[in-house]
């Protein structure tokens, strides 16, 4: 499997911040934007989600849903969800399959050797469920292009 433009987006079964299973066939028929972000709780993280929080409305509007994932635990994605008063699911990976999946992993993130996390990026899935689009941060503190992402749903439209 991969997060490649024009495949099929991997299938995914993960927790939400309330310990229940959120699946990807739940999305089914819709377009869907994911971001994958590296850790809760840090500023660049926090900027992006929030950016996505105050847009929600627009994504809604065309029938699109947000989901975000990392790789942390749901207690830590749910005080991450509570401090930022983000209304769409949140998602633990804390099994780093999905991230593989996508082929989002980032190994040794932030110098610590060993440790894996989410490369900061954003998919856009078609409500076919193909890839439509995607955006992969070389930087971890480079956020999305906000803008693109939000024409990339809409032209599914």
């Amino acid at each position: 499997m991969s997060g490649e433009v024009g495949s099929k987006a991997p299938a995914f079964t993960l927790l939400d911040t309330d310990g229940n299973e959120f699946s990807s066939s739940s999305l089914s028929g819709k377009p869907v934007v994911i971001a994958f972000f590296p850790a809760a709780f840090s500023g660049v993280c926090a900027e992006e989600l929030c950016t996505f929080r105050d847009s929600l409305s627009e994504y809604s509007a065309v029938g699109a849903e947000v989901v975000a994932i990392s790789i942390d635990g749901r207690f830590a994605n749910g005080a991450f969800r509570d401090a930022n008063n983000i209304s769409f699911p949140i998602l633990s990976d804390y099994q780093q399959s999905t991230i593989n999946d996508f082929d989002v992993a980032w190994p040794d993130f932030a110098g610590m050797s060993g440790y894996t996390s989410a490369r900061r990026s954003v998919f856009v899935i078609g409500s076919d469920g193909n890839i439509a689009w995607k955006w992969l941060s070389d930087v971890p503190s480079d956020l999305p292009p906000f803008d693109e992402v939000k024409s990339q749903v809409q032209a599914l439209g």
